[in-house]
């Protein structure tokens, strides 16, 4: 039996990733767990925070998603990513100019968030059909100053920023352009294309951190649902969400409905999901710095309890499963 394309489901990452972790070093103040997507590490006063993230479900910009991605998660920490390593893995049919042009792309992203390219590997092999690149981002901060995604409990608030969706928009306007076009017209594809430049979190992020957010993680694969199924698991709560609080844009809602997919379970880089017991200072910080914000629930104590109310019926949120990316439709 073949597996599913996409993230390993939540039994098989218990069955085969965790249950074959053995050794805890007393120095890493936050250990691999599920809905943690960094591992913290302590050096004296100050910890290293630690990321890493491959570019698989992407053909346009995979340079830039792969900087933003890793970075975004050492964001969600509340401290300023500072270096990434690159390893990039080209097919033969590739030339120089290819790898050229996506180094260019890196340093641009990279730059554009002052981060340095420390290192890394880049090889020519047949192990792979197309580009694939797989980058570890590093971050610094103080011990006892950083945010987890296991931090929240019962009573605080859930604040997203930006929109569901976004990078998984631009993707599917790049990857499935001309079809696009044809149904909705070149307006509402050219503006989703547009969204790669929004999915940097790191303003937030940072943000979060000093405004004394109680969690924070970064809506990648399996959006902004399966974010939060992954903060209330590592968090041991639950959570209840509005729909209609959720922010989606008009491209959003558009491109998804022509592919039939959900918005809420498509990547979204660019949206970062936060807790915090002081909801409106929050937003208004986030606000005052150019970044839209909205409170779309509550986390409760009831582990079992994690709905999305929509139209007044309640809907369970379950574990993320393949990511909507790999459940395009296109007729």
């Amino acid at each position: 039996m073949f597996l599913k394309v996409g993230k390993l489901s939540v039994d098989m990452l218990k069955k085969c990733i965790f249950s074959n972790i053995g050794v805890k070093r007393p120095e890493v103040l936050v250990h691999s767990k599920i809905g943690e997507d960094c591992s913290i590490v302590q050096f004296g006063d100050n910890c290293c925070v630690l990321s890493t993230d491959p570019i698989t479900g992407a053909r346009s910009s995979i340079g830039k998603l792969s900087v933003h991605i890793s970075c975004n998660d050492i964001a969600s920490c509340g401290v300023e990513p500072l270096g990434i390593l690159v390893t990039i893995l080209v097919p033969r049919c590739c030339s120089e100019d290819d790898i050229l042009n996506l180094m260019n792309e890196i340093n641009d992203a990279a730059t554009s968030i002052n981060v340095e390219i420390l290192g890394g590997h880049t090889e020519v092999t047949d192990a792979v059909n197309k580009i694939v690149i797989s980058t570890t981002a590093v971050g610094k901060g103080p011990v006892g100053r950083f945010v987890t995604s296991s931090g929240t409990e019962a009573g605080d608030y859930i604040i997203v920023t930006k929109y569901a969706g976004l990078e998984g928009t631009s993707i599917i306007a790049s990857d499935y352009e001309d079809y696009l076009k044809g149904k909705l017209g070149e307006d509402i594809v050219n503006e989703a294309k547009k969204y790669i430049n929004m999915i940097s979190v790191v303003k937030e992020g940072v943000i979060g951190g000093k405004m004394g957010a109680k969690s924070m993680h970064d809506a990648t694969e399996g959006g902004l649902l399966g974010a939060l199924w992954e903060v209330a698991e590592a968090s041991g709560v639950g959570f209840e969400i509005n729909e209609d609080d959720i922010p989606l844009t008009y491209e959003t809602k558009a491109i998804c409905s022509a592919v039939k997919i959900d918005p809420l379970k498509l990547i979204s880089s660019g949206m970062m999901v936060m807790t915090s017991k002081c909801k409106d200072a929050l937003i208004k910080s986030l606000k005052e710095q150019g970044i839209n914000a909205s409170c779309i629930g509550k986390i409760i104590g009831d582990a079992k309890r994690r709905v999305l109310v929509s139209k007044g019926r309640e809907k369970e949120v379950l574990p993320p499963q393949t990511d909507e990316l790999f459940n395009i439709k296109i007729h």
